[in-house]
Formats: structure tokens, C-alpha cells, sequence
């Protein structure tokens, strides 16, 4: 067997372009998002620390243009799917930053039925008439302008800025019926990026874009799908740049973790001026 039949092997155990619940080919049951306080509260304190023990820090830049979009519609923010974390971040984003009410579509959520009383619902996509109940759903929670979606429409796990970036129909779905139900929607994307950056663990870095606000229905939902996909990847591809380029600049803090003995200890050490011919 050559090298390229392992590597596309070994490529496909990792990402697959079936759906895992296309794969497991179960009906499973539905559920409606809900934010009961209790279990909000819980939620943030469980989601909140995992990022937070994880990861050294998570920065945003751009918050602002969170801030441009209509506050007479709800929104759709929507993130690259790379990860296992992708879903952590949002929902701290969501809670901990834009202080919206959170939506956020979850395949296979009955294994973990308990995300539903914190602003989770399934999706099922076995089939397209399965995936049109979290669909018709997501419209029916948009017409509430308090309401964030958070999206990740790309629809599957993709290896790390991986190319091009495709999106598909859903989110211009929704967004087509939520503005002939509730007269428009804000779009808004999120860079999201997990770097090392010169501490003993990864960081969190999201650059919010320019808001998009839709209040015609009449658009192709093929050629919206299409522009936001390369406007997205412009912007991803621009936060990569920055990042291998050490240009940090305009990152925020949301949290920061306080330094290791070992760090202290690090920074004590490169204050010494050793003797010359010393060997250090």
C-alpha cells in the first residue's frame, strides 16, 4: 500500500463527509431549547471552566461589530467547525460577550439530552426531511429578536483551515424564512482561531466581521450561500495571516490565566544576567 492510500485512509477516520447521524441511521427524538435559569446558571459555571482550565486565554477583537448590527431583528452567528471545542466557545461568546440569548443547533444531542434546557436542540440529518425540523425550528426561535442562532454551517467537523470553505443551503434557509416571518435577520461571522502564542498552552483567539442585515427576502439562496462563503474565508484567511505573522494587535482579553510557579519562576530566571563564558 503507497503512502498517499494510508494518509487518505488514516484522513477519513478522522473527518468523514457523512454526518454522524446519517451514520448511525437512528430516529432520534426531538427536543425544544429552553433557558431555565437554574440550568443556565449551571451551564455557564460547567462552560465557563472548561475553556477557562483548558486554555491560557481567549481574546476577541472587532466586539464592535457585534454592536452594528439591527437590534430590531435576531441573529445568526456563524463559526468555522474544526473542533470539539468550537461549540464551548460559542456558547461563551454568547453568554459572556454579545449577552444574548442563546440558540445552538447540536447533532447527535441525545447523548446529552441536559443541553437542551440551556438553549440546545438536535438536528438530525439522516435525511433532508429530518434536518427540516431543526430548520423550520431555528426560524420559529429567530422570529424573537432577542434570539442569537449560533451556527456552524460548514455542517461537519473540517480539519483546521481547511479549503475552500463550503457552506451549506441551511443558514440561507433560515434566513429567508425568518426575514418573511419577522422582516429581517442579522448574519454574523466569527474567525476562530486556537494558536499557541508563546505560553504552555493554546490560545482562544475570535475576530467578529462585519454584520450582514437582510430585510429582502427576494435573494437566490444559492448566491447568498456562495457570498458569504467567500467573505467568510476572507475573513479567516486574514486572522490566519495576522496570527503567523505575530500581529496580534486589537485582541481583547475576555479572561486571562494567572501565571504557573513555573512561568514565575521563568521570567525570575531571564532577569539574571549570567557571567560570560557561563554555557547559558
Amino acid at each position: 500500500m503507497d503512502l498517499d492510500n494510508v494518509l487518505h485512509k488514516d484522513n477519513q477516520k478522522l473527518y468523514s463527509d457523512v454526518p454522524p447521524t446519517k451514520l448511525r441511521n437512528k430516529d432520534e427524538k426531538f427536543r425544544k431549547a429552553g433557558n431555565a435559569p437554574f440550568w443556565m446558571w449551571v451551564a455557564d459555571m460547567f462552560f465557563y471552566n472548561m475553556l477557562e482550565n483548558r486554555f491560557f486565554s481567549l481574546k476577541i477583537k472587532n466586539e464592535e461589530n457585534y454592536n452594528k448590527r439591527n437590534p430590531d431583528f435576531a441573529n445568526i452567528i456563524y463559526a468555522p467547525h474544526n473542533n470539539w471545542w468550537d461549540g464551548i466557545v460559542g456558547y461563551n461568546l454568547c453568554r459572556r460577550v454579545f449577552k444574548t440569548k442563546l440558540r445552538m443547533m447540536i447533532e447527535e444531542m441525545n447523548r446529552f439530552p441536559i443541553l437542551a434546557k440551556a438553549g440546545a436542540f438536535p438536528v438530525n440529518k439522516k435525511s433532508a426531511q429530518a434536518s427540516m425540523q431543526a430548520l423550520k425550528y431555528s426560524v420559529e426561535q429567530l422570529c424573537d429578536k432577542d434570539i442569537s442562532l449560533w451556527l456552524f454551517p460548514q455542517g461537519i467537523i473540517r480539519p483546521p483551515m481547511y479549503r475552500p470553505i463550503e457552506f451549506q443551503t441551511g443558514m440561507a434557509y433560515i434566513a429567508k424564512n425568518v426575514v418573511k416571518k419577522a422582516g429581517g435577520i442579522n448574519l454574523i461571522p466569527v474567525a476562530v482561531n486556537y494558536p499557541f502564542l508563546r505560553e504552555d498552552k493554546p490560545e482562544v483567539l475570535c475576530e467578529v466581521g462585519e454584520p450582514i442585515t437582510i430585510t429582502d427576502p427576494n435573494f437566490d439562496r444559492k448566491e447568498l450561500t456562495h457570498r458569504l462563503e467567500k467573505e467568510f474565508e476572507m475573513l479567516c484567511d486574514k486572522q490566519f495571516y495576522d496570527i503567523t505573522h505575530g500581529n496580534i494587535d486589537g485582541y481583547e482579553y475576555l479572561y486571562k490565566q494567572k501565571l504557573k510557579w513555573y512561568k514565575k519562576l521563568e521570567k525570575r530566571l531571564k532577569r539574571i544576567d549570567m557571567p560570560p563564558g557561563s554555557g547559558v
